[in-house]
C-alpha cells in the first residue's frame, strides 16, 4: 500500500487524502461533504480514503491520532492538515488556496 500511496499523493493535481473509520460518526458527516467538494471542483481535486482500521501503518507514519483527519498534498509534499469535520466551502476554500 505504501508504495502506491506515495505514488498517488507525489501528483501536481492536489490529493484530499481523508483517513476515516466506518465506526467513527464524524466520518459519516464528513463523507457527503468531500463528494461535494469533489462534485464542485471535479479534476482540480483528487480525493482518496484511507480507512485507518485496514491501513494502521499508514496512519501511524502520518501520527493521525484522531479521526476524521484530512491532509492535502501536492508533488508528494504535506501541505496542509486538519482533523474533524470542516464545511464544504471551507474546505474548497483551502484547497484552492494551495492549489
Amino acid at each position: 500500500m505504501r508504495s502506491s500511496f506515495n505514488a498517488l499523493i507525489n501528483s501536481e493535481t492536489p490529493i484530499l487524502v481523508d483517513f476515516f473509520a466506518s465506526w467513527c460518526g464524524p466520518c459519516k458527516m464528513l463523507a457527503p461533504i468531500l463528494e461535494q467538494v469533489k462534485e464542485e471542483l471535479g479534476e482540480a481535486i483528487k480525493i482518496i480514503k484511507i480507512d485507518v482500521d485496514k491501513n494502521e501503518l499508514l496512519a501511524a507514519k502520518y501520527q493521525v491520532r484522531g479521526i476524521p483527519t484530512m491532509l492535502l498534498f501536492k508533488n508528494g509534499k504535506q501541505i496542509w492538515r486538519q482533523s474533524g469535520v470542516l464545511p464544504k466551502d471551507n474546505i474548497i476554500a483551502i484547497i484552492k488556496d494551495h492549489s
